[in-house]
Order: C-alpha cells, then structure tokens, then sequence
C-alpha cells in the first residue's frame, strides 16, 4: 500500500474517531459525575472532552483535504524548499 492511500484511511480513521467521542460524551459524563474528584469541575472536562472531538475531526478532514489536493509535505524535495538557499547563505 502507498502512503497516499495509508494516509486517507488514516484520515478517515481520525475523523470516525471524532465522531465517536461526540456520540460517547453524553453517555459518559453520568458516570463522571459519579466521581467525587470530577464533580465539581464537570464543564471543563466535558469542554474538554468535545475540543477533543473537534480536533480529531479537523485532524482527519486536513489529512484527507492534503491528500487529496496533493499537498504531502513528506514527499516534498528538500531542493525546493524556499528557506534552505537562506540557510546556505547565512551559514
């Protein structure tokens, strides 16, 4: 398998993950409150636990947008990086 496709199914990976975490929270956060350690602080952690949500999301959909558009920065060539004739000069 080539690592275009590795990452797509990497991508998508992330994303069902992050739809995941938003289908999981509401079940959850009851058994969180359970938790005398986190039952004062239930907002921060279910704000948390959806920014989680929401980068694992936009995590995935970069991954897929880059690989669909061609944009892999590990398959760029280090020649055509702007910054390194800079660095040859300055060293």
């Amino acid at each position: 398998m080539d690592k275009k496709k590795i990452q797509l199914i990497l991508g998508v990976i992330l994303i069902m993950a992050g739809m995941g975490v938003f289908y999981r929270i509401p079940q959850v956060m009851p058994k969180v409150a359970t938790i005398k350690a986190f039952a004062g602080s239930l907002g921060i952690i279910k704000f948390s636990f959806y920014m989680l949500g929401v980068f694992l999301i936009f995590g995935g959909a970069k991954k897929i947008h880059d690989n669909k558009n061609g944009n892999n920065r590990h398959e760029a060539d280090p020649d055509s990086d702007p910054d390194s004739s800079q660095r040859i000069k300055d060293s």
